[in-house]
């Protein structure tokens, strides 16, 4: 299984392919994941939001051409104070939303907390202690710069487990 993870942003969008190799419960999870691709997508400050969700969703469509994968996970809208930055945020979540349905990927959808216990089975982990389990897991020298870059990917593991849980209750 190929799953394309997205950190959903207007001005930094991170995103992450890995591929699932098939495994059973007794093999290591270190070695069943393999990062095809990363990074992190930037639209330019200041200019009209039209045309940063419409080169959004350009990227987005060329990744998943590219890549093929079976799966889009992406994180749910969290704000806290800023509703406009939410409000601009979702639009951008809402094309990448669109481009997966019409290329009829799989969709996962999981809160900061699920993808924190996910990685750390603790849902007030730190980013640090996210960063590393990425690493770990994907067997990465390094921890993928910028945040937004590791948390796509952290995504993508998070629906890499989830999908192995309901593949192993058919």
């Amino acid at each position: 299984m190929r799953i394309l993870g997205i950190d959903p942003g207007i001005g930094r969008m991170g995103w992450g392919v890995i591929e699932m190799q098939s495994a059973t419960l007794r093999q290591s999870l270190g070695r069943e994941f393999k990062v095809q691709s990363c990074g992190c997508f930037e639209t330019e400050p200041n200019s009209p939001t039209p045309g940063r969700l419409l080169k959004i969703y350009r990227f987005i469509s060329k990744l998943m051409d590219e890549y093929k994968p079976d799966a889009l996970s992406i994180e749910e809208l969290f704000f806290n104070t800023n509703a406009k930055t939410a409000f601009v945020v979702g639009q951008s979540r809402g094309v990448v939303l669109l481009a997966a349905e019409e290329h009829g990927l799989q969709i996962g959808i999981y809160t900061p907390l699920q993808v924190k216990i996910a990685m750390t089975g603790y849902g007030r982990a730190e980013k640090r202690q996210v960063g590393q389990m990425v690493k770990t897991l994907l067997r990465l020298s390094v921890v993928p710069k910028p945040d937004d870059t590791t948390d796509a990917l952290a995504i993508a593991l998070t629906h890499a487990f989830s999908a192995k849980i309901l593949n192993l209750k058919r």
